[in-house]
């Protein structure tokens, strides 16, 4: 059990999807009281953490990726650091080291920028591919090993990672294997002129994170996790699930499709966004609405595709066309 999980108060627990539903919009309305006009993707980046992934937020300077982490992170009520990823950066900067002790006459460990619940892993393609590298281990297997001892990072633990577009200078694209440890990737994009009218208005914006209250605290976060991964999911959903990764997979175009890992993701997510519109059950629709950000940063196109002006976002919008939508079966008593 983590030590988060293990002071949480009993309380903490989720009593239903109206409840769910209740404490995810509480969260939504404080996080978008900071990042104005993208109601959407805030409610897609707390999916995605509710459902224990790493969120990948690309676009162009100054529309708010860092102020969205961070507003996520208070929220939430969840500890947090940043590391901000240059050229320099060492990969111990980011796992931590084993430091000569004067007083002690021996090495002790000194944890690095991952020891916190919300990593925000600033410009991550700023740094070399081996900094980049360093965060593999945490990823996946929420622990760090370094001079052969093995570190458990505080739950839950998350990172939230932003990076330029790959054509800005000095950038280095993420290899393939740690694009699919990101969960989602998201895109800001320039808020309309009704929401830059507020900002304006409210100069300066960055005021009003430091004020941004917790909702609850990382109990709460955990309970709501946990309900989220009883929602019920279909047989027939989940083969239509597994219909959309072949489909991915098989496409003329794509040299790379969607994991396994990729596929349990999205079930996860389809789960977390039901139990946010106060339902204990997927529908299709939830699997439509997130498989553009959980898919197109996994799919590697063919040189010929990329020739033709084809994107990943086409190839999901064919895949979506050309797989069926199934009818799921009627629930049974005592199925979760």
């Amino acid at each position: 059990m983590s030590e988060l999980s293990a002071v949480a108060p009993v309380q903490d627990a989720v009593g239903g999807p109206q409840e769910f539903a209740r404490d995810f919009s509480a969260v939504h309305s404080q996080v978008c009281s900071v990042i104005r006009g993208k109601p959407e993707q805030v409610r897609l980046a707390l999916v995605c953490l509710l459902a224990g992934g790493h969120l990948l937020v690309e676009d162009v300077p100054g529309v708010g990726k860092t102020s969205l982490a961070k507003s996520i992170a208070r929220a939430l009520g969840l500890s947090w650091g940043r590391a901000q990823f240059t050229p320099d950066l060492l990969p111990s900067d980011v796992t931590g080291a084993s430091v000569f002790d004067r007083a002690a006459n021996d090495f002790v460990f000194r944890p690095g920028a991952v020891f916190v619940n919300v990593l925000l892993a600033d410009e991550i393609n700023r740094a070399s591919p081996k900094t980049q590298a360093a965060l593999l281990e945490a990823m996946e297997e929420r622990q760090v090993t370094v001079d052969a001892n093995t570190y458990t990072l505080p739950e839950p633990f998350l990172v939230i990672a932003t990076q330029n577009p790959v054509e800005h200078e000095g950038t280095y694209p993420l290899p393939v294997s740690e694009l699919d440890r990101f969960l989602m990737k998201l895109h800001l994009g320039y808020p309309d002129r009704r929401s830059t009218l507020e900002i304006l208005a409210e100069e300066p914006s960055t005021r009003r994170l430091p004020e941004l209250a917790a909702v609850f605290g990382p109990g709460r976060a955990e309970a709501m996790a946990a309900y989220a991964s009883t929602v019920y999911v279909a047989p027939a959903l989940q083969g239509y699930l597994v219909d959309l990764a072949e489909a991915t997979r098989e496409h003329p175009g794509v040299l790379i499709g969607l994991s396994p890992r990729a596929v349990l993701g999205l079930q996860r997510c389809a789960r977390c966004l039901a139990a946010s519109h106060g339902r204990d059950y997927v529908v299709p629709d939830d699997v439509k609405a997130l498989l553009g950000a959980v898919a197109e940063h996994r799919i590697v196109l063919s040189p010929e595709l990329v020739y033709s002006a084809g994107s990943a976002t086409r190839v999901v919008a064919e895949v979506l066309s050309r797989v069926p939508v199934p009818l799921p079966a009627p629930r049974k008593a005592g199925d979760v």
